[in-house]
């Protein structure tokens, strides 16, 4: 009996996108709002808009990262990494939250150094403008990246789109706090605002942290995601028919599936793989991107319930 050859390619699972062009756009935005919140800094002198621009250093290495594991996370799987290499994406995420963390920590030494000694600020209707102009383009890179992470299931894009969000809320109240400065002419508002901002910025770090965490620690698909699924495969059940061990997993932009399928021990090989074949044909329609693995047991073999609480 011949077997038929073997396809060069999966004719079932689309290749992974390249989602490169966005961490270059996110280099782009970070090395020209440094520049202009850098500007905005010089020109005031107010330890909030230092506390903005540092930021936007970390946003360029975060997007530096993400270059890098989005590039990683692209490969195909081979002999040492049987299931991809989309964890990469985990990594990046990771990183930049501890480089907030840095950043944060300067944010706060500065602000806590600038209250003990006030000084006043100076050009401060340019250096506002200036920000203004590069919170502008980092909302709108940020939307652009939060919308392709969410569209690609890309933690790596998220993450940077929702530092950069984050960005933008920073420097609308560095901006408040500097305006107020500039009215009130209580110079210990700019490093009480820059405070602020720091603990803010920590906050949004541990969050990055902890979702890379999961993700490294094979969380779950969503909830829902499993409901879904489930109902998928309840199609095809019947008194003969079951399932159980049913287990999901997520890495990166890739989501994994397992059960153990239980049909009548008197079924041919045939018969069983055919019925498997029909259910992971259902499931890809839903979830195309999908890897799919069936264990088949004889439904009345009892050791085929040994780990049904697993």
């Amino acid at each position: 009996m011949t077997r038929p050859e073997k396809p060069a390619e999966s004719t079932r699972h689309p290749q992974p996108v390249d989602l490169t062009k966005f961490a270059w756009l996110s280099i782009a935005a970070a090395l020209l709002t440094i520049g202009l919140k850098g500007a905005a800094w010089w020109v005031t002198d107010s330890v909030g808009l230092l506390s903005d621009a540092a930021e936007s250093t970390v946003n360029l290495v975060a997007a530096v990262v993400a270059l890098m594991a989005l590039r990683v996370a692209l490969r195909p799987p081979d002999r040492k990494h049987n299931y991809g290499h989309s964890k990469a994406e985990y990594f990046s995420a990771a990183v930049e939250g501890l480089m907030i963390f840095v950043a944060a920590a300067v944010i706060l030494m500065a602000s806590v150094q600038r209250f003990l000694n006030p000084a006043p600020l100076e050009n401060v209707g340019i250096g506002l403008a200036i920000s203004v102009i590069a919170s502008v383009v980092n909302g709108a890179v940020a939307w652009v990246l939060i919308r392709a992470g969410k569209k690609h299931r890309s933690i790596t894009l998220t993450a940077d789109g929702k530092h950069l969000l984050t960005d933008v809320w920073t420097s609308v109240g560095v901006v408040v706090g500097v305006l107020l400065v500039w009215l009130t002419g209580w110079e210990r508002l700019d490093p009480i605002v820059a405070f602020a901002v720091g603990v803010n910025i920590l906050i949004t770090g541990w969050g990055l942290i902890r979702a890379s965490t999961a993700g490294l620690m094979d969380v779950s698909l969503p909830q829902e995601d499993n409901d879904n699924l489930r109902e998928i495969v309840n199609r095809f059940t019947n008194d003969d028919i079951q399932f159980h061990a049913f287990r999901t997993r997520e890495a990166g932009h890739r989501r994994f599936m397992e059960m153990h399928l239980l049909v009548p021990g008197q079924w041919t090989v045939q018969r069983g793989h055919d019925l498997a074949e029909d259910i992971t044909d259902a499931l890809l329609e839903a979830y195309p991107d999908l890897r799919v693995s069936m264990h088949l047991e004889p439904v009345e073999d009892p050791r085929s319930y040994e780990d049904i609480g697993i």
